[in-house]
């Protein structure tokens, strides 16, 4: 099975190089699956339906989220009629939506997506590693899913290192998100599941993490808000990581990441050319 995942969409930008790329993407790499991670797509703060459909239609199987998820309040109630989209599963039990669903892929394949997110310089949510390991115990990889893909949306590096070995073995893809930076340490953990520390930002990478500079600066500077936060509404790079399994295990059989667009040093997959 072939499968993209996409890293942290910032706005507009973010989202024009998806609409322009993706469907390419799909066609030529022969794409069966596709998730994105889109909590910073509508303005750099949340996602909004018209945004979703947008993703969707872009050829997007899943959507997820994470600390930003609420940020435009339409989402409390449209995730309820959009099964593709997730939340963080740990947020606490009665938050709307889900933070795990199980994807038809585009070959007929099952994939269980899974959301979850950190708590290291996060807000304090229920346990991930609980949370993430109920769903892979109830729903094994290769018993009752083709593949499995967890997104690790968190601060620390070190949090995100430790699912992804809390879960070598049984999910085929393990990627963090949330730092917008896309880190060059993407690899096969022991037990067969792809790994990569951060998938890195879909945006303006002229920024401060998608941001236009001038106000981030300026905090850094004086410790005092000056104005809002705005997305850079440059080119837009594209990132995120590529995983090809086995149809056997559903374990991770290559791996690269992928970077394509305005700013950054392009990287392909070569396994699909």
């Amino acid at each position: 099975m072939r499968i993209l995942f996409i890293g942290d969409v910032v706005g507009r930008s973010g989202r024009a190089i998806v609409s322009d790329r993706l469907p390419g993407m799909v066609r030529d790499w022969k794409l069966d699956l596709v998730v994105l991670n889109g909590e910073n797509a509508a303005g750099g703060f949340g996602i909004t339906e018209s945004i979703y459909n947008e993703f969707i239609d872009a050829g997007v199987d899943a959507v997820t989220g994470g600390n930003h998820s609420w940020d435009q309040k339409e989402a409390l109630v449209f995730i309820e009629r959009a099964p593709r989209l997730l939340r963080p599963i740990n947020f606490p039990p009665g938050t709307p939506g889900r933070g795990v669903a199980m994807i038809d892929a585009k070959n007929g394949a099952r994939v269980l997506v899974v959301n979850a997110m950190g708590r290291i310089f996060m807000d304090p949510l229920d346990d991930p590693f609980t949370a993430v390991d109920r769903e892979l115990t109830s729903c094994a990889l290769k018993t009752a899913a083709d593949a499995i893909v967890v997104d690790m949306h968190c601060e620390a590096s070190s949090e995100k290192q430790a699912m992804g070995h809390f879960c070598d073995g049984r999910a085929s893809l393990v990627v963090g998100t949330h730092t917008h930076t896309p880190t060059a340490d993407h690899q096969i953990l022991p037990h067969g599941t792809a790994f990569m520390t951060d998938a890195g930002m879909t945006g303006d990478y002229d920024s401060v993490i998608g941001m236009t500079k001038d106000e981030p600066i300026n905090r850094f500077l004086r410790k005092i808000a000056s104005s809002r936060f705005e997305p850079a509404n440059g080119p837009g790079t594209l990132c995120g990581i590529a995983v090809e399994t086995d149809d056997q295990t559903g374990l991770a059989a290559r791996v690269a990441p992928v970077r394509v667009g305005a700013r950054l040093e392009q990287a392909l997959p070569t396994f699909w050319a």
